[in-house]
């Protein structure tokens, strides 16, 4: 995966640099969405086929995208990638790219697992809490996932905030076997 990160770099830090003026958070949902496209097998096969010009992956991917309008800049870099072959390299430019955007900004992206959907009015309240504990601006996306069973985990970087009833019962488990 080395590799791989060492391709994207120069990708992800051109595209942040031709940035400019422009909205970054909105430059980095646009990659995202590119890079959703570009982990379709599919689309790589095709990609791949030598039969298939670039100009036609290029369309098949915007195509995809159809309700998203991509920047100049994105659609640049989406011709570079595939006019260079490499179009598996997109969703480690999109990470890249997202890093490099929160590093400038000074915030961290979240992922909260909750075992049950957390409403509009309540996330708030959630990412403000988070923002106390974990001492900075959190960027949060919520993950449904119900083998918590209760309460939630939150992943910001490297650090893990566990407090489901799941990692309790763990807890408890090595405790009474211990």
């Amino acid at each position: 995966m080395a590799e791989l990160a060492t391709i994207a770099r120069p990708y992800a830090e051109a595209l942040f640099k031709a940035d400019g003026a422009g909205n970054p958070r909105d430059l980095a949902d646009q990659v995202d969405a590119v890079a959703q496209v570009t982990r379709l097998t599919e689309l790589r096969q095709l990609a791949d086929n030598p039969k298939v010009e670039a100009g036609t992956v290029y369309d098949v991917v915007v195509g995809a995208l159809t309700p998203v309008v991509l920047t100049p800049a994105v659609q640049n870099l989406l011709r570079m990638v595939i006019d260079n072959g490499r179009l598996a390299a997109v969703p480690e430019i999109a990470s890249q790219y997202r890093a490099l955007v929160n590093a400038m900004t000074g915030v961290s992206d979240a992922t909260v697992y909750s075992a049950f959907p957390i409403n509009g009015s309540l996330l708030p309240e959630v990412v403000s809490a988070l923002e106390k504990r974990f001492n900075r601006k959190l960027n949060a996306s919520v993950v449904v996932d119900p083998a918590l069973i209760g309460g939630i985990r939150v992943v910001v970087g490297d650090e893990v905030l566990d407090t489901s009833v799941k990692a309790r019962l763990e807890q408890m488990k090595v405790a009474l076997t211990a």
